[in-house]
């Protein structure tokens, strides 16, 4: 995995180091950054020698719990969050690592005083892709929910006309991953997560192409950039000039205009390459954020008046999307605040495609942490789980901090499947498989 080359996408600025409560000049605190950049790929790689996911994770959790210096935090809070995720921590992943929205001379004025009216992202965001030949759409690395729409999105697409899938961090390494139907450990980094997973499996089931676009050259920065748009040029427009390509990608890799990491984004190099105006679609910046970020203006005033319960896009009376970022975006979505349901986040159910499914500490067989896992029954063992979660039953575990995984003080949890059958496992940290079962889930539970 290259985890260094998607590491640091930018040197934080002065400001996070005022939050760190460090007296540190621009140049002192970059330096500490690069020292704690540094620390974070030694201790990453330390621990993908452990064996299995569970015990990787611990590592890492363990080595940002012993260090309290204020740039390691930051940074390798980063590479904590994304696995996080991989084990199905989504609150403790964006508590982790997050952002702060603040508002900006670039945004765009408040659409509540300016006429324009909420509707459903997933019916505006379909009728917006209708005629384009490329749609955007970016996430948030460690928080998934900004996945679910383009999830559910996809058959959509599909049914009007979009015939290849795109997704940021796909290596080529993996040939078989279309001829499979899955993603493997392989396959990605961010694939690791399983609404990632989600996403691509579906894709595939819906007959899209994949297309693995991630640079393979060294570099950062622009390098990357262009390349990243090379290739899906390249693999994708350049011998079938008529394709529409549904694409994935993190954060500002699709803003489409002004300077980005001293150099252009992706979405700009692509459309100088290939002449094609992309849909972009901004899924980061209006998104709840945890206690100690902030959350944007535009964000609180419109959840406190609309207090919506799915992605939310709006528009004018013309149709026009609204854009936080007019110049760079075409179109920002609003997600609802999380709900959480024994610690996991109701969003799981990606719009009713998934049901929960309850499971007991007794998988566990007394033995903690444990991790459990389902995997579609007809997939191999090696396939990226549709779900997975963490039970343990420390109980004295108060703040984020301190949090064994999901911390939560019981030892049951729900999973959230699509209807169908599945092999439900739990393995101990030293990766023993402690429990196997056969399940189905029923589409009318």
């Amino acid at each position: 995995m290259r985890i260094a080359l998607i590491a640091l996408l930018v040197w934080l600025p002065l400001s996070a180091a005022a939050v760190a409560d460090e007296p540190l000049s621009p140049y002192q605190w970059q330096q500490a950054q690069k020292v704690a950049f540094d620390k974070s790929e030694k201790v990453y790689a330390d621990a993908l020698k452990r064996n299995g996911l569970l015990a990787q994770f611990k590592a890492m959790r363990d080595a940002y719990r012993a260090d309290n210096n204020k740039a390691f935090r930051i940074v390798f809070g980063q590479y904590l969050s994304w696995y996080q995720t991989f084990v199905g921590d989504y609150p403790g992943a964006h508590a982790s690592y997050s952002i702060r929205q603040l508002a900006a001379q670039d945004d765009a004025p408040s659409l509540l005083t300016s006429g324009e009216q909420a509707k459903p992202a997933l019916d505006a965001i379909a009728d917006l892709a209708k005629g384009r030949n490329a749609i955007f759409f970016n996430e948030a690395h460690n928080v998934p929910i900004t996945r679910t729409l383009t999830v559910q999105l996809l058959s959509r697409l599909r049914a009007e006309g979009f015939t290849y899938f795109a997704a940021e961090t796909l290596y080529e390494s993996d040939p078989d991953l279309q001829k499979r139907g899955y993603p493997i450990p392989k396959s990605g980094f961010y694939t690791m997560e399983p609404i990632a997973a989600e996403m691509v499996r579906s894709a595939i089931k819906l007959g899209f192409k994949i297309v693995a676009y991630e640079s393979e050259k060294p570099g950062n920065g622009d390098v990357r950039e262009y390349d990243q748009a090379k290739n899906l040029y390249e693999r994708v427009f350049k011998n079938d000039p008529a394709a529409r390509a549904v694409v994935n990608a993190g954060y500002a890799h699709i803003q489409e205009n002004g300077r980005y990491l001293g150099g252009s984004s992706m979405a700009q190099h692509f459309r100088k390459l290939s002449g094609i105006d992309p849909l972009t679609i901004e899924q980061t910046m209006l998104i709840e954020h945890p206690p100690g970020t902030e959350n944007h203006p535009y964000y609180r005033a419109v959840i406190a008046a609309l207090h919506p319960t799915a992605p939310i896009v709006f528009e004018d009376k013309d149709g026009t999307p609204w854009s936080l970022k007019p110049k760079a975006y075409d179109v920002s979505v609003f997600f609802p605040p999380d709900q959480l349901r024994d610690d996991r986040p109701t969003w799981l159910e990606l719009g009713g495609l998934r049901k929960s499914y309850f499971v007991s500490g007794s998988l566990c067989q007394d033995d903690y942490p444990c991790l459990i896992e389902a995997r579609y029954a007809n997939e191999g063992e090696d396939a990226i789980p549709a779900d997975r979660l963490v039970l343990d039953p420390v109980k004295s575990a108060q703040s984020d901090d301190k949090r064994l995984f999901q911390g939560r003080p019981q030892t049951h949890a729900n999973l959230y499947l699509r209807p169908g059958a599945y092999r439900l496992t739990a393995t101990n940290n030293d990766n023993r498989v402690l429990f196997r079962q056969n399940i189905v889930v029923d589409a009318k539970r």
